[in-house]
Parts: structure tokens; sequence; C-alpha cells
């Protein structure tokens, strides 16, 4: 929607960032294709990658958006974390591939492509490793191919690459969802949707209950809205396009519960002790 079109409804404008991805078109589609009632907001849809919407985050540039849990630690004094949106990798989540055979212990010694320092893949990958490690920021959609090729000897897969990687022959040889799992017991909280602190409560919470209502939409439309996710698919078929949504939009996006808000301060008090982030205290959710 433009802001033209916005300024016409006579709605309260509000700029909504979120990844071009399927999972998060399957999430807002019922928004998107005005199926659900938006109470009077009027969203302008802006499509960017999550590292992207990271970066607008820290000037506090949308009023809501997708950010990574990793980033909350530099925006909790602009945002607040909504408790429905978020992808939790339950057991699963990012993963390091590699071109030949190697072990986890091997991967400090290795140049590490990975798809942005903010992301929470990467302070997964920081925590779980324990020490530095050598690394290369590349668009998380060419990591995988440069693997393959050789140009480094590991990369960090986010997306869609978890479940396609073995095509180009890779080796899974660290899934970060199931080390977090095993360490705690609890998902590995990736990405949130977060809102601005400067809008009124009843904006927060009114925001929050239309994406709640967007999330179950597709759920309960899952045909209609695996169809308007597939324009954001890159090419993936319709059966993995399916399992990946499936993946990281569940019941933990409908709500995260006490057990996803335990997991995203858990995961930041250990990236704060580590000295990874700076110390975030209490994290702040809109109900």
């Amino acid at each position: 929607m433009s802001a033209e079109t916005v300024a016409q409804t006579g709605g309260i404008p509000m700029k909504l960032g979120h990844s071009p991805d399927s999972d998060d078109a399957f999430m807002f589609y019922g928004l998107a294709e005005h199926l659900v009632d938006s109470e009077g907001l009027q969203f302008e849809h802006i499509l960017r990658d999550i590292e992207t919407l990271n970066e607008w985050a820290l000037e506090g540039r949308l009023e809501f958006t997708a950010i990574s849990v990793h980033a909350y630690a530099y925006v909790h004094d602009k945002y607040s974390i909504l408790s429905h949106g978020a992808s939790m990798g339950d057991g699963y989540g990012p993963m390091v591939v590699t071109r030949d055979p190697m072990t986890p212990a091997q991967l400090p010694n290795v140049r590490i492509a990975i798809p942005g320092m903010m992301t929470s893949a990467f302070l997964a990958l920081s925590l779980c490793l324990g020490q530095k490690f050598d690394y290369v920021v590349m668009p998380f959609n060419e990591i995988m191919e440069a693997v393959a090729e050789g140009k480094v000897e590991a990369g960090l897969l986010i997306h869609e690459g978890q479940l396609t990687h073995q095509a180009l022959g890779l080796y899974n040889i660290l899934d970060l969802g199931k080390w977090w799992k095993e360490e705690t017991g609890l998902p590995l909280p990736l990405g949130v949707n977060a809102i601005r602190k400067d809008l009124s409560p009843e904006m927060q919470a009114s925001a929050s209950r239309v994406l709640k209502a967007s999330i179950v939409h597709g759920l309960e439309h899952r045909q209609k809205a695996l169809e308007h996710a597939m324009q954001f698919a890159r090419d993936m078929k319709t059966e993995t396009a399916d399992t990946f949504v499936g993946m990281y939009v569940n019941h933990w996006t409908v709500d995260m519960g006490e057990a996803g808000k335990r997991s995203i301060q858990l995961f930041l008090d250990r990236a704060s002790e580590r000295g990874l982030i700076p110390p975030v205290g209490a994290v702040e959710f809109v109900e």
C-alpha cells in the first residue's frame, strides 16, 4: 500500500517492515489482502531483508518492524517486542554447512560466511562456539553457493537454505536450534516483531491484536496463504515452501507464551554475560 493510498483512506498510518520471504508473507497474508480487521490502522508494507530492517531499527525509522532478537539489544530503548509473530527454532534452526566433512570443533579454524552481524543466527553461533572466529558477511542468498564453490570453507544458513543445502552436496555440521534446545530445553529465538515505544499503549495493543489476527487467518486458510507466500519463495517448490513456513509460522508465532519470552531473555542474558552484546535488562513485551 502506498503512502498516498494510506492518506486517502483516512486511517492511522503505520509503516510495517518485514522480509520478502515466504514465512513473513504467509504471516502477513491476512493483513496484506485486507482479510482481517485492521482496527483503524493503515499499514504501509515495506519489504526489506532482515539486516536492513535491523539497521533501520537503530534509527527507529519504522513504527512496526520485524527485527532479529540479536538486534533488540541495540534498539530496546526505542522498541518493545510483540508477543505474536516470533520465529522460533524448536529443535532446529540456522545451520552451519560445509563442502567437506568436518566437526563443529574445527569451525574456529576456518572462515565462515554469515548473513549479517546483527542476525540472531550469528549471535547463536558466537555463543555456541564460545570463542572468536573468522567470518565474512554475505547476502544470505549467496552463502550456500559460496560454500559449494569453495569461496569460503563454511556458511551460516538462514531461511530456506536449511532445507535445500543438500542439493548442492553440502554437509550440515551444526544445527544451532538443536544445540540451543539441548542446552536450555527451549526454542531458539530468531526473529520477532517489534513496535516503537513512542506510540500510545492503545495503538501498540491494537497493532498486536491485528498481527495475531493475520497469523491466525493464514493458519486457518493455509492453502490460500501459501499461494500468496509463493511469490516470495525464491523458486522453491511448493512442498518445500510449505515445510519451511510450517517451521517458522506455528503455535510459537501465534503467541510465544512464557517459554518464548523466557528463551529470549536467556538468549540475550547469556550473550551479555559473554560480552557479545551490551546489557539489556528486562526485555519489554507488548501483550
